[in-house]
């Protein structure tokens, strides 16, 4: 098969990998694809969000398949007209990305099919949506209901901050149409956790648990950003709890995308909250694989992914399974100082080739390109995933570590205690 990956982050380096190890895989391009994706694949410079020179591309090359890695592409509906061209793809519809390309759509999915979120309201004027946050109290928690780059979200621990939330988005346009509307919803504490199901539109079939850390700094301080970290399992993700989020969340949400006739097919990322009495509420819904969750569940995958992600796209997931490795992974995510503010790009990374450790220490590239004299050079803001294989998730973190020092790159940085949660325990 002639396969085409569109996206060019740590992902698509992660599902690019595991991609190409399928005999399956006659041709793998990626679309733009980054330094590290360009040892797996041929990348080629049209952009993620660039649907008419993707299309054009994968009609030119005679693409048997496509895999889309981020949402934005979903959102502006290159899966239909991929569909419209004959092409196959992995990723839903632009009416089933909804559920991440409008948390407000989400939020009233939950509500009118009784799945258990947090309680909410949407808005599209300032004085209104301040009144609300004045009568609920801080902290609360507001979002941008479009696409916005990760950034739409602030959790507001006090009332000056969840109303300079609201101004900025509806009065200074902030996240420009993402923020034109707002959905306001209470502050939910406790542990979050990420749940992967793959969704053929009628089943679903659930994958093993992962857990990221959001927050830029030791201890889960600082800003949020888009994922400093992940492991696999996760811990807190019980069985009992699996089967409570695949009952109440997962099949529901199938069910009514069904029914409301946006047949949801690609991967089903739901966001969590584990809650102080052990209860399941549902956060947030994305529509692709998580980044940098992507990464660990690759490693864990005993599997050949591409027949998995192509029984999705042809609605055959009713007996389908996947075996997993027993061994736990973890992702240490390398980002350019600064990050996630503003960032300096250019700078040449080293020590790359030391780092890796056969099939036990992969390093994804999420932000990297080639210098003119074929040197790695940092390209983004989460720049490099070390990622590490091993019986426990301790021993995996201290294997990730190791290989993260010995990568040379002083103007990277990286947080020191991913995975804390699940070696305390």
């Amino acid at each position: 098969m002639r396969i085409l990956v569109v996206g060019g982050g740590g992902r698509e380096h992660a599902l690019c990998w595991a991609i190409a190890a399928s005999p399956l895989c006659d041709k793998l391009y990626c679309a733009p694809g980054n330094a590290g994706i360009a040892q797996e694949a041929e990348c080629v410079a049209i952009g993620a969000e660039d649907i008419d020179g993707l299309v054009a591309f994968a009609r030119q090359e005679r693409i048997d398949y496509v895999v889309v890695g981020p949402e934005a592409p979903l959102v502006l509906g290159l899966a239909d007209r991929l569909a419209e061209a004959g092409i196959k793809a992995f990723g839903p519809s632009a009416a089933a990305a909804a559920l991440e390309g409008s948390k407000g759509f989400m939020k009233d999915l939950c509500a009118s099919y009784d799945i258990p979120t947090a309680a909410y309201a949407r808005f599209t004027e300032a004085e209104a949506a301040k009144a609300y946050i004045r009568d609920r109290g801080a902290p609360i928690v507001v979002k941008a209901d479009g696409l916005a780059a990760g950034k739409g979200v602030t959790v507001a621990m006090t009332l000056a901050e969840a109303e300079a939330a609201v101004e900025a988005a509806l009065l200074d346009a902030a996240f420009g149409t993402a923020g034109a509307e707002l959905v306001i919803e209470e502050y939910l504490e406790g542990e979050e956790a990420s749940f992967f199901a793959l969704v053929d539109g009628e089943s679903a079939l659930p994958l093993i648990t992962a857990q990221d850390h959001k927050q830029v700094g030791d201890g889960d301080s600082g800003p949020n950003t888009g994922g400093m970290g992940a492991y696999s399992p996760a811990p807190v993700m019980t069985e009992a709890r699996q089967e409570e989020v695949m009952a109440r969340i997962i099949l529901p949400t199938v069910a009514a995308m069904k029914a409301e006739g946006r047949p949801y097919k690609g991967v089903l990322y739901a966001g969590l909250m584990v809650t102080p009495k052990g209860g399941l509420k549902l956060l947030e819904y994305n529509v692709r694989f998580g980044d940098p969750e992507c990464q660990v569940l690759m490693m864990r995958l005993k599997s050949d992914l591409l027949p998995a992600l192509i029984a999705t796209s042809d609605g055959a997931l009713s007996n389908f399974d996947l075996r997993w490795y027993d061994a736990a992974a973890l992702t240490v995510v390398m980002a350019a100082k600064g990050y996630p503010g503003a960032y300096e790009k250019g700078s040449a990374i080293r020590g790359l080739d030391a780092a890796a450790e056969g099939d036990e220490v992969v390093v994804f590239h999420a932000g990297t390109k080639k210098g003119p004299d074929g040197e790695i050079l940092a390209d983004g803001g989460r720049v490099l995933g070390v990622t590490a294989l091993a019986p426990s998730i301790a021993e995996a973190q201290a294997r990730a570590y190791r290989a993260v020092d010995r990568i040379d790159w002083p103007q990277g940085f990286c947080r020191h205690d991913i995975g804390w949660r699940a070696v305390g325990r």
